[in-house]
């Protein structure tokens, strides 16, 4: 046991905690007048993330110790399940016009998140297996993309256009790593924003189309598209360099919608500044690096792109949601990773914290294990650019 600790990469287990917690405390922060309105208690939303970050701390522990490579062996299991939660979704009750949750017993999950982990395991699955045929396009890079359409084609019926755009981007970034050539990457790009453009354009409502403009002209409509991202604004000014001090934001009180979710950034931007903006966003940034080198010195080509991947994940989600807080980019309701307050996505980053140390202790036991080596030589053996190469 004190071996495998020994092995246990601290740095990729205790920064995602430390978000967790701190999001927490920050959802607390944020929601509590919200809920007192609502009729709840003022612990109400913090303690339903307390309760999933306790789930999910149990899986990070499993996932962690469980060898990630059989995962591979129950490949074909994780996407049926996925592509059956993503059928059943759709027979739900539509809330604020789309049919994102899923309802099981006292718990409601959102299956898209959980496709976001499942796709990364099986395009780095597949890939990983295909690696000497990668080249050719058709037996090669096909039969993974219908699959991969298959998933992001359920997700845009219900509609949730931006989780489709994130997973799209993310299952790009593993595609990409695992070698194949650019222009078989930038034909799925454009087939990509073929289908977005025609089947997209029947799905723009009046509400969707106000999010274009309420990012990018938010004063020409400041009490109703704009309005979200000026108070967004409001509250980042008002931050300056230090805040106004913890649990004293003032656009939490009504004005600034959803301020424990999607917005909590623009909420820590008030209350702790830009040194409290600036601790986070550096430690989303670690989580990110450290999976990348991860993914660089891991030999074993399912757990390098299976480490891309996660980090991916993590860092595309990270960069839209402070986008849309910053006006940058549309809002699209995503949230910012182990902060935000959300369930069904705090669980999935978890797990996925658990296979990315999982990956890393195989990488250290590996690393250990030919320490007999030759300095030089293991260097040279180990250490790799990411994007693999097949010639």
């Amino acid at each position: 046991m004190k071996q495998k600790w020994k092995m246990f990469d601290f740095t990729l287990a205790f920064t995602p905690l430390i978000l967790a917690i701190f999001g927490i405390i920050m959802i607390y922060s944020s929601s509590m007048v919200i809920a007192v309105m609502d009729g709840k208690a003022p612990t109400y939303y913090m303690l339903k993330q307390l309760q999933w970050f306790i789930i999910g701390f149990a899986f990070f522990v499993f996932c962690s110790f469980f060898n990630y490579r059989h995962y591979q062996k129950v490949m074909k299991l994780i996407i049926m399940a996925l592509i059956l939660m993503l059928v059943l979704v759709l027979f739900e009750d539509p809330v604020k016009g789309a049919r994102s949750w899923l309802y099981i017993g006292p718990f409601s999950v959102q299956p898209a998140e959980f496709v976001k982990l499942g796709l990364i395991m099986y395009l780095s699955s597949v890939y990983a297996k295909k690696q000497s045929y990668l080249n050719n396009f058709t037996s090669g890079v096909l039969p993974p993309l219908v699959m991969t359409g298959v998933l992001l084609g359920l997700i845009f019926f219900q509609p949730d256009i931006g989780t489709a755009a994130i997973i799209f981007l993310i299952a790009c970034s593993v595609i990409f790593s695992a070698g194949i050539k650019l222009r078989h990457l930038s034909l799925l790009f454009i087939v990509g924003a073929v289908f977005a453009f025609f089947v997209g354009s029947d799905m723009l409502t009046t509400e969707r189309l106000s999010r274009f403009t309420g990012a990018y002209q938010p004063f020409s409509n400041p009490e109703d598209s704009g309005y979200q991202l000026i108070q967004s604004y409001i509250a980042i000014g008002t931050g300056g360099l230090d805040g106004l001090g913890l649990g004293k934001s003032v656009q939490k009180l009504g004005y600034l919608t959803e301020g424990y979710n999607d917005f909590i950034m623009a909420v820590i931007a008030e209350e702790l500044g830009f040194i409290g903006v600036f601790i986070v966003i550096g430690l989303l940034a670690l989580i990110v690096l450290r999976g990348l080198f991860i993914s660089r010195i891991c030999e074993d080509s399912f757990g390098s792109l299976l480490a891309i991947g996660i980090s991916s994940m993590v860092g595309i989600q990270a960069l839209i949601n402070l986008g849309a807080i910053s006006g940058l980019l549309p809002i699209t309701g995503v949230t910012l990773p182990f902060v935000s307050y959300g369930g069904s996505s705090l669980l999935v980053l978890m797990i996925s914290m658990g296979i990315l140390n999982n990956i890393a202790r195989h990488v250290k036991k590996s690393i250990s294990e030919s320490a007999t080596e030759k300095p030089e030589e293991t260097i040279d053996r180990r250490i790799r650019p990411v994007r693999m190469n097949h010639n």
